[in-house]
């Protein structure tokens, strides 16, 4: 270990070791990254996104009472419906019409069981893709849920459900246009049905068994938005920085903490994925705006040349922006990346400017090519060199 990375991790545990952490110190060392050492990263995004306050004193009883919440939504959103489910049919005599499969209010329980059946399909098929080129998310997790999967409990699990179920996942029209429609070069296309996997025994569970989960809950939890293709790619980063936690006993609670985590990141980038809101000021087409104006102002030769092949930025920058760059680069440097994005005062305007640095680096095979190279070129981003990328944006952000 270099001295400069030996004192860095020093001035890190410095900040953090205060009794109420000064967040701008904290911002400014974590927006040139972030060490691993130590679960450094783990504690850090947990304060970037408003998990944890900067007063210590209140971690322990706050982190003890999210964490008993998150078992709570477990027992009320998978554990009982499952054992109604798995109950049903068992004593004919009790069932009522409004307990009955077939009750056709659109209220009625099982109606909720079979639309929240659809989003599960829907997410089931996307996190089973989640980074295919590593093999982490197939794993098994060190702490599977004991709530789920105590052989105590005689209820139908998420697994069960998809397993049983014989509606189709293409019936859910909740995607979002470009989203997953493009795909990338670091992403090699999953298999495409379930046998093709391997199924873990009883009593294990593999690690994109859990980021399913958390998206059932969250969709159960906001149905307003409930699921949308896409969420899979901004949780998994999350969940495997806090599961591969060196610190054992802050990884044994991944699952809620990515949770929580995962809440609060939506709740500043949700607008990205309502279609509603796309032309509002919150909304995507703004933002994706707003990266070409900024192209105009640092560099108005290349911002002419798209604007002549008439590229517009919903090609490309829907999916950079909407899904925070990670399906461009390898999930290292999307974790890298989101340190800044993270520590950014203006939350996700250095986003922006990362986008135009990608362009601007770029540049002078941009204004070489013609329509369909450079198409090609902004959907399969050449560059992976992600310091090289933020060091631009930087630059960018000072030229102001």
């Amino acid at each position: 270990m270099s001295s400069l990375h030996k004192s860095r991790i020093a001035e890190f545990r410095d900040v953090l070791g205060e009794a109420e952490v000064a967040l701008p110190k904290l911002r400014a060392l974590c927006f040139s990254g972030i060490p691993f050492d130590g679960g450094l990263r783990c504690l850090c995004w947990k304060i970037l996104l408003n998990y944890l306050p900067v007063d210590k004193e209140v971690w322990s009883s706050l982190l003890k009472k999210q964490r008993e919440l998150y078992s709570q939504f477990l027992k009320e959103m998978i554990i009982q419906p499952g054992i109604a489910k798995a109950n049903l049919g068992v004593s004919r005599e009790d069932v009522t019409l409004e307990d009955h499969p077939l009750n056709p209010n659109p209220d009625s329980r099982w109606n909720t069981y079979f639309k929240d059946n659809e989003v599960l399909l829907q997410i089931d098929k996307d996190v089973r893709r989640l980074y295919p080129d590593m093999a982490f998310f197939q794993r098994p997790t060190e702490y599977p849920c004991l709530l789920i999967l105590d052989p105590q409990n005689d209820f139908e699990t998420l697994r069960k459900r998809v397993e049983q179920t014989t509606l189709k996942s293409q019936t859910v029209a909740r995607n979002r246009s470009g989203v997953t429609n493009v795909s990338s070069p670091l992403k090699p296309s999953a298999p495409h049905s379930l046998s093709e996997y391997e199924v873990l025994p009883n009593g294990c569970e593999a690690h994109w068994e859990v980021v399913e989960r958390i998206l059932f809950i969250y969709a159960k939890l906001n149905p307003g938005i409930a699921y949308v293709q896409g969420m899979n790619e901004i949780v998994g980063p999350l969940y495997y920085t806090f599961a591969t936690d060196p610190n054992s006993e802050w990884k044994e609670h991944a699952e809620a903490d990515t949770f929580f985590c995962f809440t609060n990141l939506m709740a500043e980038i949700r607008d990205n994925f309502i279609k509603s809101l796309d032309d509002s000021q919150c909304g995507i087409t703004y933002k994706m705006e707003k990266v070409y104006s900024t192209l105009k102002e640092k560099d108005v030769e290349l911002y002419l040349k798209l604007q002549e092949q008439n590229i517009k930025p919903q090609f490309f920058a829907f999916r950079w922006l909407t899904l925070l760059l990670s399906q461009e680069f390898l999930l290292p440097d999307v974790i890298r990346i989101w340190d800044s994005l993270f520590a950014d005062d203006n939350r996700f305007d250095f986003l922006l400017l990362v986008c135009c640095a990608m362009l601007t680096l770029i540049r002078d095979q941009l204004l070489e090519g013609d329509f369909t190279l450079n198409m090609r070129l902004l959907q399969d981003y050449p560059i992976s060199d992600v310091h090289l990328i933020l060091k631009k944006a930087k630059e960018l952000q000072d030229s102001k």
